[in-house]
């Protein structure tokens, strides 16, 4: 398996690392005016232009994604502690200053799994203090993560995050049919994007994990996402089941699959969201484009979790979106024991600082249930997924 390189060339980490200092304020702020319907229908402006930051403050998906951040910073209560997160070999810069931001902020406890060695060696040079981050001293990138799962197992852990080791060597201990955290569900990945194009936020979904998802998997990743959604607070998700057109075309297995899930929906093979499907993606996320095609639908045009065919269609919308839009993200894998946090180097801080928020909520929200029907079993076709981002 190799990994995804296609966020290499991110925004430079200390310009952005500026901008959530300067934003910290609007983080816990409660939300503005949102922009009303049909606001994403309106053209963008350009990033110099002063109308663009006022475009992006208006829109009421932004406000929803600082939020959430805030949420996480406020915990569930003045006695709640943030929940543990295992943060998996941090042993370069920027996983360790995400781990830090996150302590500071309240947002999670970190367990550095790594090198104690280094870890600390990474802190001095970086300037970074390491009050209240404990650390659990491993000798190689894999013994941190198979520490990491152990961890959860004993109870001391309710989330995972990467450090700086290789995106499969985390999924493989995680997914070890013996002692990894695999459960009933596929394991799947969730990308929260905020954008001032649109009103909701949107959750994309599988753009890391499965690479062509047969229909049982994709029952599995559209209910991730559904859980995911409710988990985080955000009620009922309205589930577009994305394709090329939407009409049912034998020759397209995407529709076919489409069309089994809304039945499977139906039948109560999945719960807790309003699927529709297929469709393509105007008719999902434009009110207009739904009315002109003659769909009639709660989902249509007002989606808020975008399910791709394939691995590639979702990793490429997901990233058009995130790099086209100046969108705000998050990325979180999901139908595990607990949340794993997913980061890339190129993240800018408040990408990482989200993603770890989204996952100490979510955490939270496992932690609550009663216990979730989600029971221990071994990994599903492991050859047929991978990882990435």
């Amino acid at each position: 398996m190799t990994q995804h390189k296609g966020w290499e060339k991110g925004p430079d980490p200390m310009e952005q690392r500026a901008r959530y200092t300067a934003h910290a304020a609007d983080i816990s702020a409660p939300a503005g005016g949102g922009g009303g319907p049909g606001a994403h229908d309106r053209q963008a402006p350009k990033a110099d232009d002063p109308a663009a930051t006022a475009h992006r403050e208006d829109a009421e998906s932004l406000h929803a994604f600082t939020r959430l951040i805030a949420r996480a910073s406020n915990g569930a209560g003045a006695s709640a502690a943030p929940p543990a997160m295992a943060v998996v070999w941090p042993c370069e810069q920027h996983a360790l200053e995400a781990a830090v931001d996150a302590a500071r902020a309240g947002i999670a406890t970190p367990v550095l799994v790594g090198c104690a060695r280094t870890i600390g060696a990474v802190a001095r040079h970086a300037g970074l203090d390491l009050h209240g981050c404990a650390i659990e001293d491993t000798s190689t990138p894999q013994a941190a993560a198979e520490t990491a799962v152990a961890m959860v197992h004993a109870g001391r852990a309710h989330a995972l995050m990467k450090g700086s080791l290789h995106t499969d060597n985390l999924m493989h201990a995680i997914v070890a049919p013996q002692t990894g955290l695999c459960t009933q569900r596929r394991v799947s990945h969730v990308f929260i994007i905020a954008t001032a194009r649109y009103d909701e936020l949107l959750f994309v979904t599988d753009a890391a994990i499965n690479i062509a998802p047969d229909l049982m998997a994709k029952r599995d990743i559209v209910q991730n996402a559904i859980d995911l959604h409710v988990g985080l607070g955000l009620g009922t998700p309205r589930v577009a089941l994305l394709s090329a057109v939407e009409t049912l075309n034998p020759r397209i297995q995407g529709t076919i699959d489409a069309a089994c899930l809304c039945k499977m929906a139906e039948r109560g093979q999945i719960t807790g969201g309003l699927l529709d499907g297929p469709l393509a993606m105007d008719n999902a996320v434009d009110p207009q484009a739904a009315r002109i095609k003659g769909i009639v639908s709660p989902v249509a045009g007002r989606a808020q979790i975008l399910v791709a065919p394939d691995l590639e269609a979702g990793n490429m919308l997901a990233k058009n979106l995130i790099y086209m839009t100046q969108a705000d993200s998050a990325g979180l894998v999901l139908g595990a024991k607990v949340p794993v946090v997913l980061t890339s180097r190129a993240d800018s801080v408040r990408a990482r600082m989200a993603s770890i928020a989204m996952g100490a909520v979510y955490a939270r929200y496992l932690a609550t249930r009663a216990d979730g029907g989600q029971g221990h079993t071994s990994a599903r076709d492991p050859a047929r997924s991978r990882t990435g981002g």
